[in-house]
């Protein structure tokens, strides 16, 4: 599946799949070491690796933890309210917008990472990275399956997961800065998330949607280099 999502699209990182699970899935490890974001997760499994985190392993990621439904220990906890209150410091975000942060409200076991095509158990959600272009046939590819699209999204990025898994809808997501230095994402590169459950039909309308631009591409060039 990653494989014929990465190929259709042209997108250089293998699209990952996201999910949240009560136990940790036998042959998976736990990561080897904890990142600073959640985020920072998606790129190692966009590279091949297979794992699964558990609540420690979110600690260091104060909003990430909050999206993902992650309870922090007191002393994280307070670092929480520390950097949200930063963020409101800096007219980031406004205190009443906090509540309203896409955020898991189920108990938080573990979660496991990996590329699409080597998922180990049932998806949640996918994220998949590239360009505005690669992105908009993506989004066109889930329309015609019939897929909603949700609000584009902006920060934190990671709430685009607990967004699709609760609407059953696909996001746009533009990378948050935190995101961005977390992860390197390329200033032109940006992020969609699916919902796990339609990855299926979205890639079953993806080869047609990739032609269909193909060609219209070709005839709106001709018309362009016509004149008219």
């Amino acid at each position: 599946m990653s494989g014929g999502l990465q190929d259709l699209l042209g997108v250089a990182d293998a699209p990952v799949a996201v999910s949240f699970v009560t136990e940790i899935p036998e042959g998976v490890s736990r990561v080897e070491a904890t990142a600073l974001s959640g985020c920072s997760y998606w790129k190692q499994a966009a590279q091949g690796n297979v794992f699964a985190t558990v609540p420690e392993d979110h600690f260091s990621c104060p909003i990430g933890a909050f999206t993902h439904g992650v309870e922090l220990p007191e002393a994280e906890a307070e670092g929480q309210q520390q950097m949200i209150g930063m963020m409101v410091e800096l007219q980031y975000v406004r205190m009443e917008e906090v509540p309203d942060i896409p955020h898991r409200t189920e108990s938080f076991e573990a979660v496991v990472y990996s590329p699409l095509d080597k998922a180990p158990c049932e998806v949640d959600a996918v994220i998949v990275q590239g360009t505005p272009r690669q992105m908009m046939i993506l989004a066109e590819a889930a329309t015609a399956a019939g897929v909603d699209g949700g609000p584009t999204m902006g920060r934190p990025t990671c709430a685009a997961i607990p967004e699709v898994m609760q609407e059953t809808r696909f996001v746009t997501n533009l990378g948050c800065i935190g995101n961005r230095v977390y992860t390197g994402l390329a200033d032109e590169d940006l992020y969609m998330v699916l919902p796990g459950s339609q990855v299926d039909a979205i890639q079953e309308k993806l080869a047609a949607i990739v032609s269909a631009n193909a060609a219209l591409e070709e005839f709106h060039g001709g018309r362009v280099s016509g004149g008219g």
